[in-house]
């Protein structure tokens, strides 16, 4: 066998058995995502606090996206493993450790900047909020409050880079639940405490960002790095780092900044609408989390192996393995979505202040986001194999055309669709930002396995579809009607879903998909590891 196919081959298993950890271990962390959104829903419904929380929220979100798991990650772990392979693990951790101690003076820095400037930066993002005084000032208050947060979330990005190149994924992986279980216990033992009881919310998320360090810490120690060990506060590598890292804070979050762009539009539209599309994006975020981005943070630590050891070939491979396993999955999860939206959303969401209405017009958005799920998930993979060759300018070119199209779809799309055409204007710049990336990385790396992997796309495409119009037809025979019982809503979308994947695997199995296999193979790596 050639010893470049044999190690395609080899690197393509530890991706299965890498996205396998992290899928199942982010399918835990979404579940109580789920949870979380479904207690905020019942207690706060979508109006004033809902709204008010949600765009606080974003900015330390955002600022996690775009500093921590986003631009630190991507750029510190190529490094981290070049130095790693070609140097020797003292000099990689002794590297890491400075990483840590300047980090964390850069931390807090712009966690305090962050609170003198609230005020400043609400008006910026959420416009809409000032013809609302009581708004603005709850949202200011608790974006103060939740500024901290960035400090121990890009800790944890930081651990999480370390421990991906020394093959340990489940710990940062599991790391959100953390901060999920905090948001629920504060609904329920901190905010009726408060009075105004949206304050809790704020205050869970910086106790789960102490949490979530506090995690990484034994497992850090058992892979033998001890962090309070001296270290220079400046290693060369970390100039390199940070040449990485400049461009990536702005096109390793392309998709955060199109959400933050449609949150700002959304507030110059009725109230709800930004909480409206809030919901419905947390709903794209679960197939986008427990796949796309569990199969990209194993991309990355793979491709920058064979990057580090020049094997472009190799690097190829694995693009187009990934490409394929991605697609083979959210492909059918956005038919699903499309089809079922509305009972998801009912069963999930629809309790308490969260009534029919309110219901439909997250459905509604809902449709708009998920025709773009495949395009989400594809650029994970895509923006990765470019952060692993360790060019991070071209992803930035694409991210800044990506925006300011959605910028002007969103604007023009939102008379006539309202907030559905805020989630379209996102899918419709994210199918662009993928065109585009993907025609780059051709040109730099030559063949991609296009090919193959549109054949493979095809085949998914007519088996999700069939799926579909199956899930469809049958809907109305299991789903009870709009004023059942939550029980029979549940038995009835379950069994949606069960004939939705069966009819799926069959299909597949028809079309000989060889990705099914490797989705299984996937799935029990996880149970095993997990």
């Amino acid at each position: 066998m050639n010893p470049s196919k044999k190690q395609t081959d080899y690197e393509n298993d530890r991706v299965t058995k890498a996205a396998g950890v992290v899928g199942s271990a982010t399918l835990l962390s979404r579940i109580f995502g789920l949870i979380r959104d479904v207690v905020i829903a019942w207690f706060f419904g979508a109006g004033l606090s809902s709204d008010a929380f949600f765009v606080a929220f974003r900015i330390p979100n955002l600022l996690r996206r775009l500093f921590a798991e986003g631009s630190l990650s991507v750029a510190f772990i190529p490094v981290f493993t070049e130095t790693l392979i070609n140097r020797g693990k003292d000099e990689a951790f002794e590297m890491a450790k400075s990483a840590i101690r300047l980090l964390s003076v850069l931390l807090v820095v712009v966690a305090i900047a962050g609170i003198f400037l609230s005020p400043l930066i609400i008006r910026i993002i959420a416009p809409g909020f000032i013809d609302s005084p009581e708004k603005l000032s709850v949202t200011i208050f608790l974006t103060r409050i939740m500024f901290p947060y960035i400090f121990f979330i890009g800790m944890v990005a930081l651990s999480m880079g370390i421990l991906n190149v020394l093959g340990h994924f489940a710990a940062p992986a599991l790391a959100p639940v953390f901060l999920n279980i905090s948001i629920i216990c504060s609904v329920f033992l901190i905010s009726p405490h408060m009075t105004d009881p949206v304050t809790g919310l704020a205050v869970g998320v910086v106790i789960g960002g102490i949490l979530q360090l506090g995690f990484q810490v034994p497992f850090l120690i058992k892979k033998g790095f001890y962090f309070w060990q001296k270290a220079k506060i400046f290693h060369p590598g970390l100039k390199k780092i940070g040449l990485l890292m400049l461009p990536t804070i702005f096109g390793a979050a392309v998709y955060q900044i199109n959400i933050l762009v449609g949150t700002l539009l959304a507030s110059l539209l009725p109230e709800g609408s930004v909480s409206y599309l809030y919901y419905a994006d947390r709903l794209v975020q679960f197939p986008l989390g427990i796949f796309a981005i569990a199969t990209a943070t194993a991309v990355l630590t793979s491709i920058s192996r064979q990057a580090a050891k020049k094997d472009l070939q190799a690097v190829r491979g694995t693009f187009a393995y990934a490409m394929k396993l991605v697609l083979f999955i959210t492909i059918p999860s956005m038919v699903g979505l499309i089809v079922l939206r509305e009972p998801i959303v009912a069963l999930l969401f629809k309790r308490g202040a969260f009534d029919a209405k309110t219901t439909h017009l997250t459905a509604y958005a809902l449709l708009y986001y998920s025709v773009g799920l495949w395009a989400f998930s594809a650029v994970r993979i895509v923006v990765s194999t470019f952060y692993a060759l360790q060019d991070t300018k071209t992803p930035v070119r694409m991210a800044v055309i990506s925006v300011c199209a959605n910028i002007i779809l969103g604007v023009v799309l939102m008379g006539p669709l309202g907030h559905g055409g805020i989630a379209l204007a996102t899918s419709l710049a994210s199918m662009l930002n993928l065109g585009l990336l993907v025609r780059a990385l051709k040109t730099k790396l030559g063949m991609l396995g296009l090919k193959a992997i549109m054949t493979s796309a095809y085949k998914t495409i007519i088996c999700s579809v069939f799926m579909g119009a199956a899930v469809w037809a049958a809907a109305p025979f299991i789903m009870p009607s709009e004023d059942g019982s939550l029980m029979g809503l549940f038995f009835g979308l379950m069994g949606s879903i069960i004939i939705g994947l069966v009819l799926y695997g069959s299909f597949s199995l028809l079309l000989k998909s060889r990705e099914l296999e490797k989705v299984m193979v996937m799935v029990r790596k996880g149970k095993d590891k997990a």
